[in-house]
């Protein structure tokens, strides 16, 4: 009887090593299923770092600030030999705040700049959006021109918050 009770233990034994070896070599494959699938979808390994490099690439958002000058841009245009009159009021747009700052010390130069530009426009180009569009983009170029000269970054956008022309 001796042999009979000692035939069955390693039989048990035998049956559990198995088992754990089954269950081992499907957790591993289910291991490397998934990342295997990560790699070849592209996000990498995890913790591999090479996802850390490719979110730092992209440019982050950066919020925009703005500036609105004090006191409305004030001239006459001109319109079939009759002067006419045009107030503008405008907001500066910048991503750097470093701009709007220089924006600030050059305000002077800039409104001088600014008022020569509306003073040279034609009364009917200013009653179209496509005229206001134009002189947006005249202004910015001219706000732009005169930050260069003085070394400073440039603003992104000039906007109109009241235009008036009568």
């Amino acid at each position: 009887m001796a042999e009979n009770t000692a035939a069955p233990a390693p039989a048990k034994k035998g049956k559990l090593k198995l088992i754990i070896m089954l269950v081992v070599i499907i957790v591993l494959a289910v291991a490397l299923s998934i990342v295997g699938t990560l790699w070849f979808l592209g996000g990498g390994l995890p913790g591999g770092g090479e996802g850390e490099r490719a979110s730092t690439s992209e440019p982050a958002f950066v919020a925009s600030s703005y500036i609105d000058l004090e006191r409305p841009l004030v001239t006459t245009v001109q319109a079939q030999g009759r002067q006419r009159y045009a107030q503008v009021h405008l907001s500066l747009e910048a991503s750097d705040p470093v701009a709007l700052a220089a924006a600030e010390t050059h305000m002077p130069l800039i409104r001088s700049q600014l008022v020569m530009v509306l003073g040279k426009s034609e009364f009917n180009e200013l009653q179209t959006p496509e005229g206001r569009s134009a002189l947006a983009e005249q202004l910015l170029t001219t706000v732009n021109q005169v930050l260069e000269e003085e070394g400073e970054p440039s603003i992104k956008r000039v906007l109109f918050r009241n235009f008036v022309v009568q």
